[in-house]
C-alpha cells in the first residue's frame, strides 16, 4: 500500500520520535513528548470494547457501489438526455453530427478500462440532441407519436424490471447466447440496410425495414433490448453484491442509458410504420 514503508509496513516505526535518542536512550520514544503523545493516545479497555462493539462499514463507508449509486448515475444520465433532446427539437440540423458523436463516445465507454464519468456523461448528451432531433422531424410528420414512444419505452422498462425482481425474467447462459447470435444478425442486417438506403438502393424511409418486414424485425429488436435491459439488471445486481467500487455506478448507468436510446429509436420506428410508412 501507498505510503506502507519496508521496516515492519508501519511508517511509524520509521518516524524519527521511534529512533534512539541520544540524551534518553530510549529506544523506540526518545523525547518526553514522544513518550506524553503515546500516554495520551492509550485506550482503555472500555474503549476497546466500544470500538468492537461499533457495527460494521457499510457501502458509504468502504466506497463500494450501491443500488442508490446507479439509481443516482443514471437519473443524470436521462437528465442530460433529456437537456440534450431539447437541443437537437429546437435544431434538427445537429442530429447527424450528434449521432456521430454519440456512436464514438459509446464505443470509446463501452471498452474503455476505467469509466470516465465525463465520458458518459457527454454520451448522453449527444444521444439526447440526436433523440431531440429525431422525434422532431417524426412528431412533424405523425403528431403525438413521440409521447406515445415516450410511454411505451418507460412501459417496457417498468413491465421488465417488475419482471425481473419477481424473479419471472432472468437471464441464462443459453438466453444470453441466443441474445449474442440474434445481435450479430440485427447489426449485420441494419449496416447491409443502411448501406443499401445510402446507396439508393432500396426506397422508403427505412428502407429493407419498411411494412411488415419491418415491423417483425422492430419487434425483434424490441424483444433484444429488453433482454439487455435484463442483462444491466442483472450486472447492477452481481456489481452491488461482489462490491464493486462507487465509480462503477457510472458503468451502470451508461450501460442503461444505451438500453433506452436503442428502445426508443425502435419502438418509435415501429409507431412511424403503423402510422404510415409507406
Amino acid at each position: 500500500m501507498k505510503g506502507i514503508t519496508m521496516a515492519g509496513g508501519n511508517p511509524l516505526f520509521n518516524s524519527k520520535t521511534f529512533q534512539s535518542d541520544a540524551r534518553g536512550g530510549t529506544v523506540g520514544f526518545g523525547t518526553a513528548a514522544a513518550q506524553q503523545t503515546v500516554q495520551q493516545n492509550q485506550m482503555s479497555a472500555q474503549q476497546l470494547q466500544d470500538m468492537y462493539n461499533q457495527p460494521a462499514a457499510g457501502p458509504l463507508q468502504t466506497g463500494r457501489m450501491t443500488i442508490n449509486d446507479v439509481v443516482a448515475k443514471t437519473l443524470i444520465c436521462f437528465a442530460l438526455v433529456i437537456i440534450g433532446a431539447a437541443v437537437g427539437w429546437q435544431l434538427p440540423a445537429l442530429m447527424l453530427p450528434a449521432v456521430i458523436i454519440g456512436l464514438v463516445l459509446g464505443l470509446v465507454n463501452s471498452f474503455k478500462r476505467e469509466v470516465s464519468p465525463v465520458l458518459v456523461a457527454l454520451y448522453a448528451a449527444a444521444e439526447g440532441i440526436f433523440l431531440g432531433g429525431i422525434s422532431g422531424v417524426f412528431e412533424t410528420m405523425y403528431p403525438g407519436i413521440v409521447m406515445q414512444a415516450v410511454l411505451a419505452t418507460f412501459s417496457v422498462f417498468a413491465v421488465t424490471l417488475v419482471l425481473y425482481r419477481s424473479g419471472k425474467y432472468r437471464a441464462t447462459p443459453r438466453m444470453t447466447k441466443m441474445f449474442m447470435i440474434a445481435m450479430i444478425g440485427y447489426l449485420v442486417f441494419s449496416l447491409l440496410n443502411l448501406v443499401l438506403m445510402l446507396t439508393g438502393a432500396v426506397d422508403g424511409m427505412f428502407g429493407l425495414r419498411s411494412g411488415w418486414i419491418g415491423l417483425a424485425i422492430g419487434a425483434l429488436a424490441v424483444l433484444l433490448a429488453t433482454y439487455s435491459l435484463v442483462l444491466d439488471f442483472t450486472q447492477i445486481q452481481e456489481a452491488v453484491a461482489h462490491g464493486a467500487p462507487e465509480k462503477f455506478a457510472w458503468r451502470c448507468a451508461f450501460g442503461l442509458t444505451v438500453t433506452m436510446v436503442w428502445l426508443y429509436v425502435e419502438i418509435l420506428r415501429i409507431l412511424a410504420i403503423l402510422r404510415g410508412d409507406d
